[in-house]
């Protein structure tokens, strides 16, 4: 692990701190398990949108201040008189047949402490009074530590509500809005996957709750496999909450988690001198290392990329300009690599459709490898030869001149 530590720092540059992971981070990489590039920069602790900048192809993230207001607003209404009626929420779609408490009885302790490591601390602290006490309890804003890659990473979700038979679960409070009893699916499931996480910090705590637990694993704390959603209803800033099923999330996660602790084997495929440090001048934002040097260390690294990406990675708009240079289909979308088979580019695919066979050069860098496969065996290339004749033929149907036809005669109306 020492010597991972040390081979993480050359990747970061000397006297450059790790960058913390936090659940969005973590929530993206379970996103798309496959990114290698993404999995090795975020294990090293690189600092992606500075990366991205110094590439030229910076992204453009972030929430508008009047959403980030909203959603602040929202969230106080919801858990005003502490926290009752999002306990009361809660027990309508968690309580596996617990009845809300009454206003006021949920116990809501005091989770301040100093630094991340403290309220971490403090937070394991309460969940275990908790689970000893029974009964409600909602913890406001807590902070879990969730080990990655040997390393603690602290994550701080919305709430988590403790049901009287000792089950713990997740409650995310987001802004956008539920209409009709259904929100945006994209959305539910970045949400669904941010949940997750925080499930799985859940779940560290709880084992080590269970193995201090006196009394033995009757009482064992237990971490729910779904999560709360809570959303404005329709437009106005009263609550609505749904279950969300994680269990989905919680899988992809763990895998990819599993993958971040063998990113030494990621490191280890690297050249010796592969590093991202990007060379900050005096005044700890400039970056003087040339763009080329940094373009050819990002590369050394294959990536994954999919339209999804922009909204979740910093590097996005660096990896889509990649893969529309290269030709990849990958930039047209998930959907469309996964109908087109062995075809990796879009030479590959125009032709397939024109049946001649041929094969566009794979890509240089090695970052994005073609399939050695000869077009004419994957099944894809008949469907588009098929596809395309039908296209031609509808286009010379279209183009053929309408033969000119005698106008009907006339009839003369009979005078009355």
């Amino acid at each position: 692990m020492a010597g991972l530590r040390t081979r993480l720092a050359e990747l970061r540059g000397p006297g450059v701190p790790p960058r913390p992971l936090d659940a969005r981070a973590l929530a993206a990489l379970a996103a798309n398990p496959g990114c290698r590039r993404r999995a090795l920069l975020d294990g090293a602790g690189v600092d992606k949108a500075a990366l991205a900048r110094a590439l030229g192809s910076p992204a453009p993230f972030g929430q508008s201040q009047f959403a980030i207001a909203r959603g602040h607003s929202f969230e106080a209404r919801v858990k005003a008189d502490g926290g009752a009626e999002l306990i009361r929420l809660a027990a309508e779609h968690l309580g596996g047949g617990a009845e809300a408490p009454e206003p006021g009885a949920a116990v809501t302790p005091d989770l301040s402490a100093a630094g991340p490591q403290g309220r971490a601390a403090r937070t394991a602290l309460a969940l275990r009074e908790a689970a000893a006490r029974g009964g409600w309890t909602l913890l406001d804003h807590p902070m879990l530590a969730l080990d990655v890659a040997g390393s603690p990473a602290y994550l701080e979700p919305d709430a988590v509500v403790v049901r009287p038979d000792g089950l713990w679960s997740v409650i995310e409070i987001k802004s956008f809005p539920m209409i009709d009893g259904t929100a945006d699916t994209a959305k539910v499931g970045a949400a669904a996957r941010q949940s997750a996480v925080y499930a799985l910090a859940l779940e560290q705590i709880a084992e080590q709750v269970a193995r201090h637990d006196p009394e033995g694993a009757e009482r064992a704390p237990r971490v729910g496999d779904r999560a709360l959603l809570v959303c404005p209803k329709d437009f106005s800033n009263l609550p609505a909450a749904a279950p969300v099923d994680l269990r989905k999330q919680l899988a992809t996660t763990r895998r990819q988690l599993a993958r971040l602790t063998r990113v030494d084997e990621l490191a280890a495929a690297l050249p010796e001198d592969t590093t991202f440090d990007l060379r900050l001048a005096d005044d700890g934002k400039t970056a003087t290392r040339p763009a080329e040097e940094l373009t050819e260390a990002v590369e050394s690294v294959s990536a994954a990329y999919a339209p999804e990406c922009l909204a979740a990675c910093e590097l996005a708009f660096h990896c889509r300009g990649r893969a529309r240079e290269a030709g990849l289909v990958e930039s047209l979308g998930r959907g469309v690599r996964g109908e087109l088979g062995g075809l990796r580019t879009v030479g590959e695919v125009l032709a397939a459709a024109s049946g001649d066979g041929e094969r566009t050069p794979p890509d240089p860098t090695g970052t994005y490898a073609a399939d050695d496969a000869p077009v004419d065996d994957d099944p894809a290339a008949e469907a588009l030869r098929r596809a395309a004749a039908l296209r031609a033929e509808a286009l010379a149907a279209a183009s053929a001149p309408v033969p000119a036809q005698a106008p009907a005669p006339r009839e003369e109306a009979e005078c009355r």
